[in-house]
């Protein structure tokens, strides 16, 4: 479908590049929440997550999917935070599992002398592999429920 279809391709491409905007408010707060007001991890990423799905939605309702009107404002934004509450559920576990093994791992192979602490990175790494994961279930499933109306 997305190789083959042009049209789904470039929407594709849209989720994308929204992706990497939702990405960037994700981590920015992420960090600054464990940075500047102390949060756990796991409170940081959902909090993160949130204003990453506010972010989302506003930009794949009014560019990804310019076309999908026939639904109500209200009810696509229901569907919206539903996939994306259900993404949440995955990602928090993957945080939460994640999270020490990974400090650990970083704790182990970077040197004293790098950049960023042990900490910081794993707490990115493991971010970044809950997005990851958490991306493809958002997109497949918004395209096909939320974004359903569109050809």
């Amino acid at each position: 479908m997305i190789l083959s279809n042009p049209r789904e391709r470039e929407r594709f491409l849209k989720f994308a590049v929204v992706g990497v905007i939702g990405a960037i408010v994700d981590f920015g707060l992420f960090n600054l929440s464990i940075a500047f007001l102390g949060m756990p991890a796991v409170w940081a990423s959902a909090l993160s997550f949130t204003a990453a799905v506010i972010s989302n939605f506003t930009w794949n309702r009014f560019w990804t999917y310019p076309d999908s009107r026939s639904k109500q404002l209200s009810q696509q934004l229901a569907q919206f935070a539903l996939v994306s509450a259900i993404g949440l559920g995955i990602r928090i576990p993957m945080v939460a599992t994640l999270e020490i093994p990974m400090i650990n791992l970083f704790t182990r192979i970077l040197p004293r002398s790098f950049i960023f602490t042990p900490t910081f990175a794993g707490h990115n790494v493991t971010l970044a592999i809950a997005v990851l994961v958490v991306m493809m279930w958002n997109f497949f499933a918004n395209r096909f429920w939320t974004y359903n109306d569109v050809n």
